[in-house]
């Protein structure tokens, strides 16, 4: 590596919004973050699935589709 033109690397502390707090290698000494995996919904199995039963009904009446 060339002296002088890599930016410093420090160990840094990831604070998330719902206080979970972990260490990352960065170029910033801290970094706050608003969702970390402790309170993302995908990771913590509280997702919500999207139910299309009537949009199906609704596009093949609206648009004259006949299922065989």
């Amino acid at each position: 590596m060339r002296e002088g033109i890599h930016p410093d690397y420090y160990q840094a502390t990831v604070t998330c919004n719902c206080g979970n707090t972990f260490v990352v290698g960065s170029t910033k000494k801290e970094i706050h973050v608003e969702v970390c995996s402790k309170c993302h919904s995908f990771y913590t199995g509280q997702t919500k699935s999207v139910r299309t039963d009537g949009r199906i009904e609704k596009f093949n009446k609206k648009y004259g589709v006949v299922n065989k």
